[in-house]
């Protein structure tokens, strides 16, 4: 450790907002926004290095430490377990993980086994069981609405936002499964050994939070 933190923070729309809060909290995030083909950007006014990584892989790396925090979206949470530190709720990349069906579909009536495809088997299956339901589920990688429609699946588990991709592939959510926001994560040894630095970084992003509008 050479004084600088590191932070793993997920790319796409999760890193644009991370950046915007950042940046609401004083800190340079320049080499971030333009960076080219490098993997890793420090920041030039605080000790702190961003990585740039697929969420599955934020929690990979700040769970072996090789990344002191990290920002990764409640879903990958909740589907891939974790063994660090959730410490703050970021407020941003809102959504839900809902139950989705066919217009008009009756998933709970009758005693058949339900199938439900879904990219996220372990939120699925954690969620029927608390509801002591059993269930067959599917795994599917790509565009999980096509699950129903080819009647693979009774219904999808599957992140929601708008609803609009439902309702024009003919589904419906009728349960929320899960909240999900951006969390920052910090890996269990570096609260630890860094545990200065680490608060006066999530004090930092809780002034920023205080100035979203």
């Amino acid at each position: 450790m050479s004084g600088r933190l590191r932070i793993a923070i997920t790319k796409g729309r999760l890193l644009e907002q991370s950046m915007a809060l950042f940046e609401r909290a004083g800190l340079d995030c320049a080499p971030v926004r333009d960076p080219g083909r490098r993997l890793v950007h420090s920041l030039p006014n605080y000790p702190l290095d961003a990585v740039l990584a697929k969420a599955p892989d934020v929690i990979t790396y700040v769970e072996h430490g090789v990344c002191d925090l990290g920002i990764v979206g409640k879903d990958t949470i909740l589907e891939h377990g974790h063994a660090f530190y959730e410490v703050l709720d970021l407020n941003f990349g809102a959504c839900r993980f809902a139950l989705a069906v066919k217009e008009g579909f009756d998933f709970y009536g009758g005693y058949k086994t339900r199938r439900v495809a879904t990219k996220y088997p372990n939120v699925t299956r954690a969620f029927f069981e608390q509801k002591g339901m059993d269930v067959s589920v599917i795994k599917i990688e790509g565009s999980v609405e096509l699950a129903p429609l080819l009647d693979l699946a009774d219904g999808i588990v599957d992140i929601v936002e708008t609803g609009a991709t439902l309702k024009a592939n003919g589904l419906e959510p009728v349960e929320t499964v899960a909240r999900v926001s951006a969390r920052l994560i910090v890996n269990t040894a570096s609260m630890k050994l860094y545990k200065e630095q680490i608060v006066d970084f999530i004090e930092k992003c809780q002034r920023g939070l205080e100035q979203t509008v």
